[in-house]
């Protein structure tokens, strides 16, 4: 078995962050992904094995504004099932790539689009980043302490969630309609919708009047004292999320606060709930709380650094990091009972790939 999409042809177009997450993803699930990368290399931050945006991908180097190289691109595009492009909008119909270029080969093709602002709006031309687009969807804001700025998390929220995870379903769902119908479709996944649409619940909460629209007055902002993050006696940190009350109650057991703690939703007493439990969890280090709470429904758990969290006992039986040539990554995911996902492939170097593709995709070289 080689993975769920096994079978599927990817032209990628290659770009920063969201566009080659998605093309990664694709390529975990077991499709055939062909990185299209300029002369020179890529564009990628981290070369080698460290580009693992690109790992498992096969690589073919074209200068996109040369007649012959983008007419052998077209030719790659009448076997594919899926292009991707993280262009500005238009710049590929400029190149002579655009959707209607493709469709004329192949009307199957699924046209994958990645931006940050959209294919339309005042701002789909200008230039941006995670951190402006999650800015303007109101997610940004929503995110920090109460009386704090917001803080950033990471590209996580914009780039990888609400952009090329949303692009990955649009062009999944625009596989099956192709089989359905016949005709491809353009799929237009823009960061700032994305990450609006991962705040549905969010809005939904404020619309009933169970959120304020302030940082650190709700139940999921660290405004209540039952979810948040704190010290411990190490300097690191624990983090409680014990939302429903039989997890609370646990949570107080552990701390040895049943019998002091007041209720969980006073909200006036929040302060002093809060207290107690900082009390609590500062006077014993990280490592005493992982072994009070391992196994335990007090949905309490300890932050690990980046280097910590491959080794938590968890995600090393589970086997959610996997290591190639010596780089430690995630493994991928979601997991399949019928067709496993392949093993993660190294990254390409620039054009690696570029004769065996080719040939395996019975594709010519223009005259």
């Amino acid at each position: 078995m080689a993975g769920p999409l096994s079978g599927i042809r990817v032209v990628e177009l290659s770009g920063l962050g969201p566009g080659p997450f998605a093309g990664m993803l694709l390529a975990d699930l077991g499709a055939d992904v062909v990185v299209v990368q300029r002369p020179g290399g890529s564009v990628l931050t981290g070369t080698g094995r460290y580009d693992v945006l690109n790992r498992g991908k096969r690589s073919l180097v074209a200068n996109l504004k040369d007649p012959a190289e983008k007419e052998l691109v077209l030719r790659l595009t009448e076997r594919a099932d899926v292009l991707l492009e993280g262009f500005r909008p238009g710049v590929t119909e400029r190149l002579g790539l655009g959707p209607a270029d493709c469709w004329a080969r192949n009307p199957k093709l699924v046209y994958g689009r990645m931006t940050g602002w959209g294919q339309d709006g005042p701002w789909s031309s200008m230039a941006g980043h995670d951190i402006g687009y999650i800015a303007v969807t109101g997610a940004l804001g929503a995110i920090g302490r109460a009386g704090g700025p917001p803080q950033v998390p990471l590209n996580l929220l914009g780039d990888f969630g609400g952009g090329g995870m949303y692009l990955v379903v649009g062009v999944l769902a625009a596989l099956l309609s192709a089989k359905a119908t016949g005709k491809g479709q353009v799929v237009d996944a823009a960061i700032v919708d994305g990450t609006a649409h991962l705040a549905t619940l969010i809005f939904g909460m404020l619309a009933s009047g169970g959120w304020q629209d302030e940082r650190g007055a709700n139940m999921l902002d660290t405004g209540a004292p039952y979810y948040d993050v704190y010290p411990t006696a190490d300097d690191r940190h624990l983090a409680v999320g014990a939302i429903e009350p039989q997890f609370f109650a646990e949570l107080l057991t552990k701390l040895d606060l049943a019998d002091k703690a007041p209720p969980q939703h006073d909200t006036a007493r929040w302060p002093e709930l809060r207290a107690l439990i900082a009390e609590a969890v500062r006077a014993q280090p990280l490592s005493h709380w992982a072994k009070v709470f391992d196994g335990s429904d007090a949905c309490a758990a300890p932050v690990l650094n980046l280097t910590e969290a491959p080794d938590h006992p968890h995600l090393a039986a589970r086997g959610t990091f996997t290591e190639r040539d010596g780089v430690r990554q995630p493994a991928p995911a979601p997991r399949f009972s019928h067709t496993p996902n392949p093993p993660v492939g190294p990254p390409p170097a620039p054009g690696e790939h570029t004769e065996e593709v080719l040939t395996d995709w019975d594709v010519s070289r223009p005259a």
